[in-house]
């Protein structure tokens, strides 16, 4: 239990460090960050740090102790949330970083602990990251309960508390995002969000809706906005593109440069199949397709392939595209913009990687996707037989 401790004390401070805030008007053009280091070495490295995706860190800036102190200065284009780290010193420390002057008292026992003073953002932060600090004291208290006790009932008891404080630990973040809808914290917290693997959109939304106007229209607020009106459009193509619904009509251009209609080559079923000559999985893929459209197509099987052939490191996409036609035998319609992913018809079908295939009867709906080998050829059998 006392591991189990540990690693969320660690994922809490964790969520507090990987984001970006901004609020406050910028009155520099660099940041300047003084650490106040008594005790610390001369020669100790301090690490200004970010995370990647996967929650590695990655150095953004250096500094080195002299005289029991360090200065960072440098440049960034919105407030950043960064760890900093002292070679030797226990701990991280969570900071907001803006262009801005910025002192930071070192606890060189514990590099938490120390005090950040110069923006109310951190003011902010530090507040919060006080709040978890006690939230986390109650969670070591119940923890050395669970293991003092013998007793089942007390034991399920201090379990069932436990796994409530470690819901409100969770939660404080967006409570506190709730509560301070004029806070550049706030801001931060949101952010953070879209870092989970399934970011909730609606909750999102909700939190970033229920904040003043002064912090929406700051440069992060609007980044904010974008990135949700991303992943509103993401949805919205998504849910056109379930099976169930009509499949969205499109028009590209066949090799010979004319324009085809998706409604003017449909039959009793119809593939749509995204692919490219540059696609292995796609060219393995290929001989299964043919084998199942020459042995349907008399009953009614038509296939478009729309090919995403344009990357840039094809010399010439279209000689490549139709020189794959030709090799993998494939006598159906064809086609494309030669414009990589960014092909017109690629994006309305929200094509994220190939090879991608929509099955549609024969009023357009899609009933299937993404079905390959033995499916797909049972699939087509089950409508056409």
């Amino acid at each position: 239990m006392k591991k189990i401790v540990t690693i969320f004390c660690l994922s809490v401070l964790l969520f507090n460090c990987k984001t970006e805030g901004s609020s406050e008007e910028v009155v520099r053009e660099t940041y300047l960050i003084t650490g106040e280091a008594p005790g610390v070495y001369n020669g100790i490295r301090a690490h200004l740090q970010t995370t990647d995706q996967r929650g590695r860190k990655i150095n953004v800036d250096t500094a080195i102790v002299m005289n029991e102190r360090f200065v960072f200065e440098g440049k960034v284009d919105t407030p950043q949330m960064w760890n900093l780290n002292i070679n030797s010193v226990k701990g991280d420390l969570p900071l907001i970083v803006e262009n801005k002057a910025i002192t930071i008292d070192v606890d060189n026992t514990n590099l938490s602990k120390s005090k950040i003073k110069g923006t109310k953002a951190n003011d902010d932060l530090m507040s919060l990251n006080a709040q978890v600090e006690e939230l986390n004291a109650k969670a070591t208290k119940l923890n050395e309960q669970i293991r003092a006790t013998d007793d089942k009932n007390v034991k399920s008891q201090l379990a069932q508390e436990f796994t409530q404080l470690t819901r409100d630990m969770r939660a404080l973040p967006i409570t506190y995002a709730k509560e301070n809808k004029s806070s550049l914290y706030s801001l931060v917290v949101i952010d953070n969000l879209f870092k989970t693997n399934q970011p909730d959109l609606d909750n999102i939304s909700s939190l970033f809706d229920g904040l003043d106007a002064s912090i929406k229209s700051t440069k992060l607020g609007k980044n904010i906005e974008a990135k949700i009106t991303g992943l509103q459009q993401q949805r919205a193509l998504l849910s056109a593109t379930e099976i169930g619904k009509q499949a969205p009509d499109f028009t590209s251009t066949k090799p010979d440069g004319s324009p085809l209609a998706l409604k003017d080559v449909m039959g009793k079923v119809t593939i749509i199949d995204f692919w490219a000559a540059w696609c292995g999985p796609c060219r393995r893929e290929n001989p299964n397709v043919v084998k199942v459209y020459n042995k349907y197509h008399s009953k009614g099987l038509e296939i478009i392939g729309v090919s995403l052939d344009g990357t840039t490191r094809q010399q010439d996409p279209k000689a490549a595209w139709l020189q794959a036609i030709e090799q993998d035998k494939l006598t159906w319609n064809h086609v494309s913009s030669l414009n990589y992913f960014n092909d017109p018809v690629a994006r309305a079908y929200n094509i994220r990687s190939i090879p991608a295939t929509f099955i549609l009867d024969e009023n357009g709906t899609i009933v299937a996707k993404n079905l390959r080998g033995p499916a797909l050829e049972a699939k087509i059998a089950e409508l056409l037989n």
